[in-house]
């Protein structure tokens, strides 16, 4: 049976003291790619942005959009002893940990175009085939989450056609709720905040801020509507921005053509943790990302990816993080 009662504002969990520091790690999460000296290595050098917490990102695949089926046992997907290991090695340098299962879509299809007919139509796919799988790995997922004692769960990313789905996530919210002991949270895609109608389900509000450069401070007023609507706590569980000339205006976006720019992403980055430091009610931003894998320190000027190890753009996260404290 699916539970529709609200979580009491006193029955909320919220996130340990102190600031949301966070580097986004891992993605995709591919099997093998997590215990490596490699790995070793990235978590090392990601210490120099100083975070004091680390989201631990991975992704299940489905064949397409379409599909019901998630393929979360199998190859490529991550072990669980990947993930605890990993967990164990992020403990070891005195960083949080939040654990972020999502989906991904094998044929490359985003995963916010994941959707089924609003009506079942019978000998087509449906929502409930596609959430009963999807629950079953997400849930799976909060269990190993209890197990190793992560500060925080997130039970989807950027699901912007399953958003609407109203009493699914919160029957899922309720089961994880079960098993994982920590707050949960969701995180909506950009300009999705006001769009989700059950943010009461989960303890902590979260997005995605990949807003363009000068449009900061009118995006942190209408989110903060939302915020504010359902009293809640509030967090940027991904944001930043590639290191092309070009991205910048469209940060999201990861396939945008570009020439590698250093100080465009360092631009980017100084305006957006700026905008939200001048708040008080935003607890803080996981950036995005920090592959498992560096790519060569000498390789830096021409790296045009999120990562911003070896580019201006770490001094200027650095800063920011240590300043938060």
């Amino acid at each position: 049976m699916m539970s529709t009662k609200q979580i009491a504002p006193e029955a909320r969990r919220p996130l340990p003291p102190g600031p949301f520091n966070a580097m986004t790690w891992g993605w995709t999460g591919v099997r093998g790619t997590w215990t490596t000296p490699e790995a070793t290595a990235s978590l090392d050098a990601m210490l120099g942005v100083k975070p004091n917490w680390v989201v631990l990102a991975y992704a299940a695949l489905q064949d397409t959009a379409q599909s019901t089926t998630i393929h979360w046992r199998d190859d490529p997907s991550l072990t669980d002893d990947e993930i605890r290991a990993t967990v164990v090695a992020a403990r070891d340098r005195g960083l949080m940990v939040c654990l972020k299962p999502t989906v991904n879509v094998a044929d490359g299809t985003w995963r916010a175009h994941i959707g089924f007919f609003d009506e079942d139509v019978p000998g087509e796919p449906t929502w409930d085939q596609w959430f009963d799988n999807y629950d079953e790995y997400i849930l799976h997922h909060a269990a190993l989450a209890h197990e190793v004692g992560a500060d925080l769960f997130s039970i989807g990313c950027e699901m912007v056609r399953a958003d609407a789905r109203e009493e699914r996530w919160r029957s899922l919210a309720a089961r994880v709720r079960e098993v994982y002991s920590g707050p949960v949270t969701y995180n909506c895609d950009k300009y999705q905040e006001e769009r989700v109608a059950w943010w009461d389900a989960v303890d902590i509000i979260s997005s995605s801020g990949y807003y363009p450069t000068g449009t900061w401070d009118k995006h942190l007023a209408r989110i903060k509507a939302v915020v504010d609507a359902h009293g809640q706590e509030f967090l940027f569980l991904e944001a930043g921005c590639p290191s092309r000339d070009a991205s910048p205006a469209r940060p999201n976006d990861w396939s945008l053509a570009g020439q590698p720019d250093q100080a465009a992403q360092a631009s980017y980055l100084e305006e957006m943790l700026s905008a939200i430091d001048r708040t008080d009610w935003v607890l803080g931003v996981a950036l995005w990302d920090w592959p498992p894998a560096l790519y060569p320190l000498s390789d830096a000027s021409t790296n045009g990816d999120y990562c911003m190890y070896g580019k201006q753009g770490a001094a200027v996260v650095a800063s920011h993080f240590a300043a938060r404290g």
